[in-house]
Protein backbone atom coordinates (compact mmCIF):
# COMPACT_ATOMS: atom_id res chain seq x y z
CA UNK A 1 0.00 0.00 0.00
CA UNK A 2 1.31 3.41 -0.92
CA UNK A 3 1.43 6.12 1.74
CA UNK A 4 1.54 9.14 -0.55
CA UNK A 5 -1.62 11.26 -0.42
CA UNK A 6 -3.13 9.35 2.49
CA UNK A 7 -3.74 10.18 6.13
CA UNK A 8 -2.19 8.36 9.07
CA UNK A 9 -2.66 8.33 12.83
CA UNK A 10 0.25 7.70 15.20
CA UNK A 11 -0.42 7.56 18.94
CA UNK A 12 2.34 8.52 21.33
CA UNK A 13 3.52 10.61 18.41
CA UNK A 14 5.30 13.42 20.25
CA UNK A 15 8.37 11.40 21.24
CA UNK A 16 10.17 8.07 21.06
CA UNK A 17 8.82 5.37 18.76
CA UNK A 18 5.79 7.45 17.84
CA UNK A 19 7.72 10.55 16.82
CA UNK A 20 10.12 8.52 14.68
CA UNK A 21 7.23 6.71 13.02
CA UNK A 22 5.27 9.90 12.38
CA UNK A 23 8.32 11.44 10.68
CA UNK A 24 8.92 8.31 8.59
CA UNK A 25 5.31 8.16 7.40
CA UNK A 26 5.35 11.88 6.56
CA UNK A 27 8.57 11.39 4.57
CA UNK A 28 6.65 8.88 2.46
CA UNK A 29 4.00 11.49 1.64
CA UNK A 30 1.38 10.75 4.30
CA UNK A 31 -0.42 13.48 6.22
CA UNK A 32 0.21 12.37 9.80
CA UNK A 33 -1.84 13.13 12.88
CA UNK A 34 0.31 12.46 15.94
CA UNK A 35 -1.83 11.90 19.04
CA UNK A 36 -0.29 12.49 22.46
CA UNK A 37 -0.99 13.98 25.87
CA UNK A 38 -0.97 17.80 26.03
CA UNK A 39 1.99 17.72 28.42
CA UNK A 40 3.95 15.62 25.93
CA UNK A 41 3.04 17.85 23.00
CA UNK A 42 4.09 21.02 24.84
CA UNK A 43 7.55 21.92 23.60
CA UNK A 44 7.61 19.16 20.96
CA UNK A 45 8.46 20.08 17.38
CA UNK A 46 6.57 18.36 14.59
CA UNK A 47 8.35 17.75 11.27
CA UNK A 48 6.74 18.80 8.01
CA UNK A 49 3.63 16.76 7.30
CA UNK A 50 2.95 15.95 10.96
CA UNK A 51 0.23 17.62 13.04
CA UNK A 52 0.36 17.16 16.80
CA UNK A 53 -3.12 16.50 18.23
CA UNK A 54 -3.80 16.46 22.00
CA UNK A 55 -5.44 13.08 22.67
CA UNK A 56 -5.47 10.86 25.75
CA UNK A 57 -5.96 7.32 24.41
CA UNK A 58 -7.84 6.37 27.58
CA UNK A 59 -10.50 9.01 26.87
CA UNK A 60 -13.02 7.66 24.30
CA UNK A 61 -14.34 11.13 23.42
CA UNK A 62 -10.87 12.53 22.77
CA UNK A 63 -9.98 9.51 20.64
CA UNK A 64 -13.20 9.84 18.63
CA UNK A 65 -12.54 13.54 18.03
CA UNK A 66 -8.94 12.91 16.99
CA UNK A 67 -9.95 10.16 14.58
CA UNK A 68 -12.62 12.43 13.13
CA UNK A 69 -9.96 15.09 12.51
CA UNK A 70 -7.68 12.62 10.72
CA UNK A 71 -10.54 11.18 8.66
CA UNK A 72 -11.54 14.68 7.55
CA UNK A 73 -8.11 15.65 6.27
CA UNK A 74 -9.16 15.58 2.61
CA UNK A 75 -7.20 12.39 1.85
CA UNK A 76 -8.23 8.85 2.81
CA UNK A 77 -7.27 7.58 6.25
CA UNK A 78 -5.28 4.40 5.56
CA UNK A 79 -2.78 3.88 8.40
CA UNK A 80 -2.85 3.68 12.18
CA UNK A 81 0.23 3.02 14.32
CA UNK A 82 -0.36 2.80 18.08
CA UNK A 83 2.77 3.59 20.08
CA UNK A 84 1.22 5.18 23.18
CA UNK A 85 2.06 3.24 26.30
CA UNK A 86 3.43 3.24 29.83
CA UNK A 87 5.81 0.81 31.50
CA UNK A 88 5.90 1.19 35.29
CA UNK A 89 6.75 -1.81 37.46
CA UNK A 90 5.43 -3.38 40.66
CA UNK A 91 5.70 -6.87 42.11
CA UNK A 92 2.60 -8.93 42.81
CA UNK A 93 3.85 -9.19 46.39
CA UNK A 94 6.42 -6.63 47.44
CA UNK A 95 7.84 -5.00 50.55
CA UNK A 96 4.82 -2.71 50.75
CA UNK A 97 2.32 -5.51 50.34
CA UNK A 98 0.22 -6.80 47.42
CA UNK A 99 0.11 -5.26 43.95
CA UNK A 100 -2.12 -2.19 43.80
CA UNK A 101 -5.18 -3.02 41.69
CA UNK A 102 -5.68 0.54 40.44
CA UNK A 103 -2.06 0.60 39.27
CA UNK A 104 -2.61 -2.67 37.37
CA UNK A 105 -5.84 -1.39 35.81
CA UNK A 106 -4.18 1.87 34.71
CA UNK A 107 -1.42 0.06 32.80
CA UNK A 108 -3.95 -2.19 31.06
CA UNK A 109 -6.22 0.79 30.35
CA UNK A 110 -3.46 2.72 28.56
CA UNK A 111 -1.59 -0.09 26.81
CA UNK A 112 -4.40 -2.45 25.86
CA UNK A 113 -7.78 -0.72 26.10
CA UNK A 114 -6.38 2.47 24.56
CA UNK A 115 -4.87 0.50 21.70
CA UNK A 116 -8.14 -1.35 21.12
CA UNK A 117 -10.23 1.82 21.12
CA UNK A 118 -7.97 3.70 18.69
CA UNK A 119 -7.97 0.70 16.34
CA UNK A 120 -11.74 0.27 16.55
CA UNK A 121 -12.72 3.89 15.93
CA UNK A 122 -10.12 4.36 13.20
CA UNK A 123 -11.15 1.11 11.49
CA UNK A 124 -14.68 2.46 11.14
CA UNK A 125 -13.34 5.44 9.17
CA UNK A 126 -10.90 3.37 7.12
CA UNK A 127 -13.70 0.96 6.19
CA UNK A 128 -15.66 3.87 4.69
CA UNK A 129 -12.88 4.75 2.20
CA UNK A 130 -12.76 3.66 -1.42
CA UNK A 131 -11.03 0.27 -1.77
CA UNK A 132 -7.69 -0.13 -3.50
CA UNK A 133 -6.48 -3.15 -5.49
CA UNK A 134 -7.77 -6.47 -4.07
CA UNK A 135 -10.17 -4.54 -1.85
CA UNK A 136 -7.45 -3.19 0.44
CA UNK A 137 -8.32 -0.10 2.45
CA UNK A 138 -5.69 0.22 5.16
CA UNK A 139 -3.52 -1.19 7.92
CA UNK A 140 -3.35 -0.99 11.71
CA UNK A 141 -0.02 -1.57 13.46
CA UNK A 142 -0.11 -2.01 17.22
CA UNK A 143 2.84 -2.11 19.61
CA UNK A 144 3.41 -4.95 22.05
CA UNK A 145 6.75 -5.83 23.66
CA UNK A 146 8.92 -8.87 24.13
CA UNK A 147 7.69 -8.60 27.73
CA UNK A 148 4.50 -10.17 26.36
CA UNK A 149 6.55 -13.38 26.13
CA UNK A 150 9.41 -12.82 28.59
CA UNK A 151 7.92 -10.64 31.33
CA UNK A 152 10.42 -9.95 34.09
CA UNK A 153 10.09 -9.53 37.83
CA UNK A 154 7.85 -6.53 38.48
CA UNK A 155 6.30 -6.59 35.00
CA UNK A 156 3.02 -8.37 35.77
CA UNK A 157 0.89 -5.40 34.70
CA UNK A 158 3.05 -4.43 31.74
CA UNK A 159 3.43 -7.98 30.43
CA UNK A 160 -0.31 -8.58 30.84
CA UNK A 161 -1.16 -5.48 28.83
CA UNK A 162 1.31 -6.28 26.06
CA UNK A 163 0.27 -9.94 26.03
CA UNK A 164 -3.24 -8.66 25.41
CA UNK A 165 -2.03 -6.69 22.39
CA UNK A 166 -0.39 -9.85 21.03
CA UNK A 167 -3.58 -11.84 21.59
CA UNK A 168 -5.64 -9.13 19.91
CA UNK A 169 -3.68 -9.27 16.66
CA UNK A 170 -5.12 -12.33 14.92
CA UNK A 171 -8.79 -11.94 15.87
CA UNK A 172 -8.63 -8.26 14.92
CA UNK A 173 -7.12 -9.18 11.54
CA UNK A 174 -9.92 -11.71 11.03
CA UNK A 175 -12.64 -9.29 12.13
CA UNK A 176 -11.41 -6.53 9.81
CA UNK A 177 -10.52 -8.70 6.80
CA UNK A 178 -13.95 -8.18 5.22
CA UNK A 179 -13.23 -4.43 5.17
CA UNK A 180 -9.78 -4.79 3.58
CA UNK A 181 -7.94 -3.72 6.74
CA UNK A 182 -4.78 -5.56 7.79
CA UNK A 183 -3.71 -5.76 11.45
CA UNK A 184 -0.13 -6.32 12.58
CA UNK A 185 1.84 -5.96 15.80
CA UNK A 186 5.46 -5.05 16.45
CA UNK A 187 7.01 -6.42 19.66
CA UNK A 188 10.16 -4.37 20.32
CA UNK A 189 12.97 -5.38 22.60
CA UNK A 190 14.99 -2.74 24.47
CA UNK A 191 14.83 0.45 22.46
CA UNK A 192 16.43 3.84 23.17
CA UNK A 193 13.32 5.83 24.11
CA UNK A 194 12.58 8.54 26.70
CA UNK A 195 11.75 5.72 29.14
CA UNK A 196 15.49 4.91 29.24
CA UNK A 197 16.65 8.51 29.40
CA UNK A 198 16.99 8.49 33.18
CA UNK A 199 19.22 5.42 33.51
CA UNK A 200 23.01 5.55 33.69
CA UNK A 201 25.33 4.77 30.79
CA UNK A 202 26.61 1.80 32.79
CA UNK A 203 23.11 0.36 33.17
CA UNK A 204 22.41 1.01 29.48
CA UNK A 205 25.59 -0.82 28.51
CA UNK A 206 24.53 -3.76 30.66
CA UNK A 207 21.21 -3.95 28.84
CA UNK A 208 22.94 -3.84 25.46
CA UNK A 209 25.35 -6.61 26.48
CA UNK A 210 22.43 -9.00 26.88
CA UNK A 211 21.37 -8.66 23.24
CA UNK A 212 22.82 -11.51 21.10
CA UNK A 213 23.26 -9.46 17.92
CA UNK A 214 23.61 -6.66 17.14
CA UNK A 215 24.84 -6.10 20.68
CA UNK A 216 23.29 -2.72 21.24
CA UNK A 217 19.93 -1.18 22.04
CA UNK A 218 17.37 -0.70 19.30
CA UNK A 219 16.65 2.73 17.85
CA UNK A 220 13.29 4.43 17.31
CA UNK A 221 14.11 4.94 13.63
CA UNK A 222 14.45 1.15 13.27
CA UNK A 223 10.96 0.70 14.66
CA UNK A 224 9.74 3.37 12.23
CA UNK A 225 11.47 1.66 9.32
CA UNK A 226 9.76 -1.62 10.21
CA UNK A 227 6.37 0.07 10.53
CA UNK A 228 6.72 1.60 7.05
CA UNK A 229 7.78 -1.78 5.65
CA UNK A 230 4.68 -3.42 7.15
CA UNK A 231 2.43 -0.78 5.63
CA UNK A 232 3.96 -1.30 2.21
CA UNK A 233 3.96 -5.13 2.34
CA UNK A 234 0.40 -6.01 1.35
CA UNK A 235 0.56 -9.73 2.18
CA UNK A 236 1.57 -9.36 5.82
CA UNK A 237 -1.45 -9.67 8.09
CA UNK A 238 -2.38 -11.07 11.50
CA UNK A 239 1.25 -11.43 12.58
CA UNK A 240 3.43 -10.27 15.48
CA UNK A 241 6.99 -9.33 14.53
CA UNK A 242 9.68 -9.25 17.22
CA UNK A 243 12.28 -6.49 16.79
CA UNK A 244 14.76 -7.46 19.47
CA UNK A 245 18.15 -8.65 18.17
CA UNK A 246 17.18 -12.22 19.26
CA UNK A 247 16.95 -11.09 22.89
CA UNK A 248 15.14 -13.34 25.36
CA UNK A 249 14.70 -11.59 28.69
CA UNK A 250 15.99 -13.16 31.92
CA UNK A 251 13.72 -13.27 34.99
CA UNK A 252 15.31 -10.04 36.27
Amino acid sequence: MQLNDTAAIVTGGASGLGAATAAALAAKGAKVFAFDLPASIEGATAPEGVELVPVDVTDPEQVAAGVETAAGAGVPLRTVVSCAGIGPSMRILGRKGPHDLAFYAKVVQVNLVGTFNVMTLAAEKIAATEPLEHGQRGVVINTASIAAYDGQVGQAAYASSKGGVVGLTLPAARDLAQFGIRVLTIAPGIVETPMLATVSDEFRAGLAAGVPFPQRLGRPDEYAQLAVNLVEHDYLNGEVIRMDGALRMAPR
